[in-house]
């Protein structure tokens, strides 16, 4: 099929202090959350002056799209602010648009972060009605080895900033375990983070998986273990960042870069979760710490999104990845990324 148009679909964020009590009842809408806990999660934002960086990063990523001779007319829409993703597609009715093709701004499959979205599309394009454009979704690009590529290079640029011996430790939004069960969101992490670390010449020994942004009841389990106690069970650092001799007999070196690997760009989640509270947390305990940089809009990420586009735009059967798993498939099985139970309070992937 051709497709004439690309939708970069993402989940949103508050652009100012008035936007993130309306942002947070729009997550949250239907599930009964406690005012008090709509105003713990906006404390967090007014760190950062009432402002998720998501919106501007995609508008940053459809700008390197633009600019790099990207061959479709690009839209851009949210599911939980402006714009949002009914307005973008009525939008694209509007401008004659039939077959478009849509980036989701996650690199990996689970209910929230893939199977919400087509749920969006699909929404969106019934309250369009008639004539709305139909749309095909890019598959997860977790194993493309450009993606692989650019986190390679984060990573390296990373622990050229701390002590020899230090680790890495590769996170991801958390997810309930319900839902983990029914997609093949922590396999997907894995290899990732396998083919990132063995291109660094890391032994399995130096990194690990943590995950962060865990929300919802206390008594659903959740996919563990949190950065925060994954830092609080590494001893004090016997270096500070910028020293790089050696640790004795090989060990532990101190320090550890941590990687968000489950966010292509700086969400509210790495700069609270991570750049806030694990840094503190880090500096507290004596740890040498690092994060490292998101994929964003590296030129390597550009290239990829031209790569994945240009697949189902043309008949070749081509699907490049990297590691064991191979290319998920273009359309997505009926029964995958099942919402299973303990429904995230703030959803994964979020602003």
């Amino acid at each position: 099929m051709n497709y004439d148009a690309l939708l970069v679909l993402s989940f949103g964020g508050p652009e100012g202090p008035a936007d993130v009590i309306p942002f947070l009842q729009n997550v949250t809408a239907g599930r009964n959350i406690p005012v008090e806990r709509l105003a713990e999660v906006a404390e967090h934002y007014q760190h950062f002056g009432g402002v998720s960086p998501i919106n501007g990063q995609n508008r940053a990523l459809i700008t390197a799209l633009e600019a790099s001779d990207f061959p479709l007319p690009i839209y851009f829409g949210n599911r939980n602010w402006h714009p949002f993703v009914t307005d973008t597609v009525a939008q694209m009715k509007a401008d004659g648009i039939k077959n478009a093709l849509v980036f989701v701004t996650s690199a990996f499959s689970s209910y929230s972060g893939c199977r919400q979205y087509r749920e969006d599309i699909a929404k969106a394009r019934e309250a369009v009605g008639e004539d709305a454009p139909e749309f095909g979704k890019i598959r997860v690009f977790y194993n493309h080895p450009l993606f692989i590529e650019v986190m390679t290079e984060r990573v390296k640029d990373a622990l050229a900033q701390l002590p020899d011996g230090s680790r890495v430790v590769f996170t991801a939004h958390s997810i309930p375990i319900g839902m983990a069960r029914g997609c093949d969101y922590e396999a997907q992490l894995k290899e990732a983070a396998t083919l990132i670390a063995q291109a660094c010449g890391l032994l399995e020994s130096q990194f690990d998986i943590a995950y962060q942004s865990r929300s919802g009841p206390p008594q659903v389990p959740w996919l563990e273990p949190d950065i925060l106690d994954y830092l609080h069970n590494l001893p004090p650092s016997p270096r500070r960042a910028g020293e790089f001799s050696p640790p004795p007999g090989g060990g532990w070196g101190g320090g550890v870069a941590v990687v968000p690997l489950g966010f292509v760009s700086d969400h509210m989640e790495v700069l609270y979760d991570l750049d806030y509270e694990a840094k503190q947390l880090a500096d507290e305990r004596g740890i040498a710490f690092i994060r490292a940089g998101t994929a964003g809009t590296h030129p390597k990420l550009i290239q990829m999104i031209h790569d994945l586009v240009a697949e189902r735009n043309t008949d070749s059967l081509t699907r490049l990845t990297i590691g064991t798993r191979g290319p998920n498939p273009d359309v997505c099985l009926q029964n995958c990324c099942l919402r299973g139970e303990g429904r995230p309070a703030m959803a994964g992937n979020t602003g």
